[in-house]
C-alpha cells in the first residue's frame, strides 16, 4: 500500500505554488514543491507582478486576467504528472488558497466551460479586480451608509468597507456596467473559481474567504441580507453558497483524470491565502501570532470569538479551524522593499549589507513606505514620506523601509493582543536574518522563522489531509495535523538595548504617520547620533 499524498495549491498575486505532502503515521514530509511565476512563465498576458497595467484614466484600478490562472493551473498539473516522480495514484485529497478579495464574473456558459476547462466565452467581465485595487471609495461610502455606518458594518461583517473588498468591487461593476452585471450568473472569489476548475462545476466558498467581501455575517457565517441589498440587486443568487471549511465539495473532474492520469481525489473547499497561512504556520491554537513578509505584509493570529478593531483598519475572518482569525494587512510589503532595492541599484546581498551598516533606530530617520496606496493606515494617494531621512542616502533608506514596516505592524496590531511574546515569521522576507532581528527588536518578542516559506500552499495541503480524515470519520486534532510539518527554527531574540531604541522610535513613527495623514502636528526634530546606545 502506497503512502497517502495531499496536494495544496496557492494562487497568489504573482505566482501559483503547489506543495504535495506525504503522511504515513508519524512519518511526514513535503514530497514536492513547485512555483510558477506569472510574469516569467506566461508573458503573453502582459502582467507586471501578476497585475495588468491600470487604465491611464484610473490609476487606482488593479486587475488580473482569470485566463492566466486557468493556464497556470493546467501547467502545474502537467508538471505534477510528468516531473514530480510521485505515485499519484495515492493522491487522496486536494485543497487550495488564493489571494483574497479578488472576484471573477461568469455568465451562463460557465457550467459547461468548467467541465472542459474552456472559459473564454464564459466571462461576463474580462478581468478580475484584485486586492490591490483602490478605486471604490465612492462605493464603500454608499454601502457603509446603507448598513448604518462603519462600526455597524465592522460588527456585522468583521471589517469596515475597504476599497479592495469584493462587495464594493461588485457594486462598482454593477454601476459602471449594468449590462455586464445583468449577464453575470455567478460571481466567484478567486479561490472558489479555481476550486470550480478542479471539480468541473460551480464550487462553494467557505467562511475564511467569504469574510473578505463585506457581505458575510461574521457571527452566523451566512450572507448578510442588509449587506447584499447595499451592494447590488439580486446578488445572493449570483454568489457561491457558504460551506464549512473542512467540506469535501467534489472530486477532481474527468478532465484532470483523463488528461493527466490523476485519480478522482477529493477536493476540499478552497479558502483565502491568509486563512490558509494561519494553518500553514501552525497558528491552530490561540496565543500565537505570525507575520508574513510577502507581496503584502500581514500580521495575523487566531481568535476564539469575533473581535473588532476599534480603529477600523484591521479584519476578522473565519478560520479553517472553526474559530476566527484577526488580520492586519499592509499593502506595501515586498513590493516596497523591492522598490528601495531597485532605486539604489542594489541586489539582495547589497540590501542586507546596507542594513548591517546602519544603526538600529537609523538616527531617528523615518520612512512611511507608501509606494502604493496603503491599506493600513488607509492612504489613497501613494507617495513615500520621509522625516529626517536623506533620499540620497541608500543605506539609511534601506533601514528606514524595514524599520517603518516593522513599526507599522507593532502600532496597528495592538488591538489583537496586549503583548506578543513569540512571532512566527514566514514569506520571502523571513529568510533574511537581519530583517527578523529588527522584527524581534521592534516587537520585543522572540521571532521563529519557519522552514517552509510557502505557508498558504502548505496550509492548503494540511487542510486537505485534515478534511480527508474527518470525511473518513477519524477524529483528529489540529495539533496532530500540523505535527512534523511546522518546525520553527532557532528563534531570533530581541536585543534589550535595541528594544529601548525602538520603544522611543515607535512614538516618533506614530507622530510622523499622524502628521502625514493630517491628524497631528509635525513631529519633533529627529534624534541625533546613535540613540540609547543601540546595539548593531
Amino acid at each position: 500500500m502506497g503512502v497517502p499524498l495531499y496536494l495544496g495549491l496557492d494562487c497568489s498575486t504573482q505566482s501559483l505554488t503547489g506543495i504535495v505532502i506525504e503522511v504515513a503515521g508519524s512519518a511526514r514530509r513535503v514530497a514536492f514543491r513547485r512555483s510558477l511565476n506569472f510574469d516569467a512563465e506566461f508573458p503573453g498576458y502582459g502582467t507586471r507582478s501578476g497585475v495588468l497595467p491600470p487604465p491611464p484614466q484610473d490609476p487606482l484600478v488593479a486587475a488580473s486576467p482569470p485566463l492566466l490562472w486557468i493556464e497556470a493551473l493546467e501547467r502545474f498539473m502537467r508538471i505534477l504528472a510528468t516531473e514530480s516522480g510521485l505515485d499519484l495514484t495515492q493522491l487522496r485529497a486536494v485543497s487550495g488558497a488564493a489571494q483574497q478579495h479578488g472576484s471573477v464574473y461568469l455568465n451562463g456558459q460557465a457550467a459547461a466551460g468548467f467541465a472542459a476547462l474552456e472559459l473564454r466565452g464564459a466571462l461576463s467581465r474580462a478581468d478580475a479586480p484584485i486586492w490591490m485595487d483602490s478605486s471604490t471609495t465612492t462605493q464603500c461610502a454608499a454601502i457603509t451608509q446603507v448598513v448604518g455606518g462603519p462600526e455597524a458594518l465592522a460588527r456585522l461583517t468583521g471589517s469596515r468597507a475597504f476599497e479592495r473588498f469584493t462587495g464594493p468591487q461588485i457594486r462598482k461593476f454593477c454601476e459602471r456596467d449594468p449590462a455586464g452585471y445583468a449577464a453575470t450568473e455567478r460571481i466567484h472569489l478567486v479561490s472558489s473559481f479555481l476550486a470550480s476548475l478542479l471539480i468541473g462545476a460551480h464550487a462553494p466558498t467557505e467562511p475564511g474567504d467569504a469574510a473578505g467581501m463585506n457581505l458575510m455575517d461574521i457571527s452566523t457565517k451566512k450572507w448578510a441580507e442588509i449587506a447584499l441589498r447595499a451592494t447590488a440587486p439580486d446578488l445572493e443568487r449570483r454568489l457561491p453558497t457558504i460551506v464549512p471549511s473542512a467540506s469535501v465539495i467534489g472530486r477532481l473532474s474527468r478532465y484532470w483524470v483523463g488528461r493527466y492520469g490523476v485519480p478522482p481525489a477529493k477536493v476540499v473547499a478552497w479558502t483565502g491565502d491568509n486563512p490558509s497561512s494561519l494553518v500553514g504556520v501552525g497558528l491552530v491554537t490561540p496565543g500565537r501570532t505570525a507575520i508574513s513578509l510577502g507581496t503584502s505584509d500581514t500580521l495575523f493570529g487566531l481568535l476564539e470569538a469575533p473581535k473588532v478593531d476599534p480603529s477600523g483598519t484591521s479584519h476578522v475572518f473565519g478560520a479553517a479551524t472553526g474559530g476566527y482569525m484577526a488580520l492586519v494587512c499592509f499593502k506595501n510589503g515586498s513590493l516596497a522593499r523591492e522598490r528601495v532595492r531597485d532605486e539604489y541599484g542594489l541586489d539582495w546581498d547589497g540590501f542586507t549589507r546596507a542594513l548591517r551598516a546602519t544603526p538600529p533606530g537609523n538616527r531617528g530617520a523615518i520612512m512611511l513606505p507608501w509606494f502604493a496606496a496603503e491599506i493600513t493606515p488607509p492612504v489613497l494617494a501613494p507617495g513615500v514620506r520621509r522625516y529626517g531621512l536623506d533620499a540620497a542616502d541608500a543605506a539609511a533608506n534601506v533601514r528606514a523601509v524595514i524599520e517603518g514596516q516593522m513599526m507599522a505592524t507593532a502600532i496597528h496590531a495592538g488591538w489583537i493582543s496586549e503583548r506578543m511574546t513569540a512571532i512566527y515569521a514566514t514569506g520571502g522576507g523571513a529568510r533574511n536574518h537581519d530583517i527578523l532581528q529588527i522584527m524581534a527588536d521592534v516587537h520585543d518578542a522572540d521571532v521563529y522563522p519557519l522552514d517552509v516559506g510557502e505557508s498558504a500552499a502548505l496550509g492548503a495541503a494540511l487542510r486537505a489531509f485534515h478534511a480527508d480524515e474527518v470525511d473518513q470519520g477519524h477524529a483528529i486534532g489540529w495539533e496532530d495535523v500540523i505535527a512534523g510539518f511546522i518546525r520553527p527554527a532557532t528563534p531570533v531574540r530581541p536585543e534589550p538595548r535595541n528594544v529601548a531604541v525602538y520603544a522611543e522610535l515607535k512614538q516618533r513613527y506614530a507622530a510622523c504617520e499622524a502628521h502625514a495623514l493630517g491628524r497631528g502636528p509635525a513631529p519633533v526634530p529627529v534624534m541625533q547620533g546613535n540613540p540609547s546606545g543601540a546595539h548593531r
